[in-house]
Parts: structure tokens; C-alpha cells; sequence
């Protein structure tokens, strides 16, 4: 089963040539989640060929204009197909009054319908495959990081194993890995730890953007197969981060470090930075997290299965 992240615009505060407003796109197994919605996003989704049809899911970070103007016109372009399932919009509590201001002003079409659940941060989504929860932030505006996680898989089941001790394929194969003990004719009760391995961890993915650095950050994103996150300024302008309630690219750095994530993907640049210019933001990262990556549009990042 695949998962990929979409990387669709990687900047902060204005759109750039090549560089749209902070947006990421998650495929797992063909559905769609999106988060954040900046402006450019449906140009991004175009250039990289994804059916935007089949977005189930947007997560909103927060109400600032350069992670929502491209919402408008991607509910809009999602009344042009048919659509039967719902679009699910999580996000601060004023996205419900944004949505609907800009359904009743600009007379919106939607053929379709659309529930948002505000969120004040917890698990949001428990779905029988995987979960999210929404990471509260500290920012100028009420702000959510969001954790897509798999729920652990069954162990890897050993058809040699089975076939030692002397359990017939079929029907008990099957409750055997369904988690199921069995009992064969001979009146021996078999367990499923005989013959199945250990659980297999699911995949994770964070997206974190717009905040102050803080330390439980690290906590609600641990282990994260990749951890996107903004890295907005260098380390000499730490004072004007915190002063506008963003990270610098070491801070974030330091986060995916004190959270053993297996790879950092930097995003939410300051328009201040040239692209050359980014690298300074990559090199202060990878000084303290050396598996740091400058993200750019259209970046595609694949999440293996773990063994």
C-alpha cells in the first residue's frame, strides 16, 4: 500500500515564481488528504497530475490568508465531477465562518457536501486503519499541527511454521491470522505468536506549520516518518521569529532530532530568501539534524512499508 507526500508549495506570507503558498498533499492507497490550501495549490495539483476529485480530507493549519486562498477555489473546481462521498474540513474554529462567507458572497455552485469540524487539538480522526490528531501551536492565530499515523499491522504470518505443526491450509491459516487461537483435531491448541511475528508498526507523517518552537512539539510527532515543518528564517534572525511566533530551520532541526524522526522536510520560507539563499536555511539545519531536506514544489516524498 503506498503513501506519498506531495510537497505543493513550500511559501510563507506571498507566492513566489516556482514557489507557491505552504500546502502538502498525502496519497494513501489512492485517497487524498490535504493540508493547508494555499494560493497556487490547484496549479501545483495540475502540474503533478493529482485528481483532486478524490481529496477526502483538508486539514487548515490557521486563518491567515497564505494557508487558505486557494480553499475557495478548489471547492468551487470540485463541483465540476460528480461526487458522491462528502469533503471532511478540519480546522480552527473561524474556517466554519470563511467557508461559508465565501459559499454565500461569491454564490458558490457545490454539488456536494462539505462538513467542517472545528478542532481545539487531540485525536480528530480514529479511523479502523490509521488516526490524526491535531497539535495545538503557539502562533498569532489559533494553530494546529496535524499527525496522520497508521495503526500497527498484523505480524507476518509463517506458512512453514504452520505446515510444522502439522495445521491443515485453509480455514485455520486464515483465523490463525486473523489473531485467532485454533484448535486441530488432535485436541492441541494452537496461538497465533506460533505462527505470525511480531505487530508491524504503521507509518506517520506530521505537518507542522505556523509556530513557536516548542518542546512538547517533539512529543506529539515522534517517530514520524517524515516530519514536515517550517523553517521560516536563519539563526540570525531568531529574534524576529519569535517576535512573529515562527521557527527558524535549526529549531526545527531540534525538533525532528529530540523526536527520532526518520527524515525532516523544511517548508514555509520567507519570501526574504532567494532560492539559492534557502540553502543557509538547509545548512543551520543539518548541522543539528544532518537528514534534513530543502523542500521545493512538486517534491514527492514515498513512505516505504516497515518490515
Amino acid at each position: 500500500m503506498n503513501l506519498e507526500v506531495f510537497v505543493l508549495g513550500t511559501s510563507g506570507m506571498m507566492p513566489l515564481p516556482g514557489r507557491f503558498l505552504t500546502s502538502a498533499m498525502l496519497r494513501r492507497d489512492g485517497e487524498l488528504f490535504l493540508f493547508d490550501c494555499g494560493e497556487g495549490t490547484q496549479v501545483s495539483l495540475k502540474q503533478l497530475n493529482l485528481h483532486w476529485k478524490k481529496i477526502s480530507t483538508i486539514f487548515i493549519s490557521h486563518m491567515h490568508a497564505d494557508h487558505v486562498t486557494g480553499l475557495p477555489g478548489l471547492l468551487m473546481l470540485s463541483s465540476q465531477v460528480e461526487r458522491d462521498e462528502p469533503l471532511y474540513i478540519y480546522g480552527p474554529p473561524k474556517l466554519q465562518e470563511y467557508i461559508e462567507s465565501n459559499r454565500r458572497i461569491l454564490d458558490m455552485y457545490i454539488n456536494y457536501e462539505i462538513i467542517i469540524k472545528p478542532v481545539t487539538g487531540g485525536l480528530i480522526i480514529d479511523n479502523p486503519q490509521y488516526t490524526v490528531h491535531a497539535v495545538p501551536l503557539l502562533h498569532t492565530k489559533p494553530c494546529f499541527g496535524y499527525v496522520f499515523a497508521e495503526k500497527d499491522r498484523p505480524g507476518e504470518f509463517f506458512p512453514d511454521r504452520a505446515r510444522a505443526l502439522d495445521i491443515p491450509m485453509g480455514p485455520l491459516w486464515g483465523r490463525l491470522q486473523q489473531g485467532n487461537s485454533v484448535t486441530l483435531d488432535d485436541g492441541r491448541v494452537i496461538s497465533p505468536d506460533q505462527v505470525i511475528g511480531p505487530r508491524r508498526a504503521g507509518r506517520k507523517f506530521a505537518f507542522v506549520t505556523d509556530s513557536m518552537y516548542l518542546d512538547y512539539i517533539a512529543d506529539s510527532v515522534r517517530d514520524a516518518d517524515l516530519l514536515l515543518c517550517e523553517g521560516m528564517f536563519t539563526n540570525d534572525l531568531l529574534s524576529d521569529a519569535r517576535e512573529k511566533r515562527h521557527m527558524i530551520s535549526s529549531q526545527a532541526a531540534l525538533i525532528a532530532r529530540n523526536a527520532n524522526v526518520r527524515k525532516l522536510g523544511l517548508i514555509h520560507y520567507s519570501p526574504r530568501y532567494a532560492d539559492r539563499e534557502l540553502r543557509q536555511l538547509r545548512d543551520e539545519a543539518r548541522e543539528i539534524f544532518p537528514d534534513t531536506v530543502l523542500c521545493r514544489d512538486g517534491m514527492c516524498f514515498d513512505i516505504p512499508l516497515k518490515d
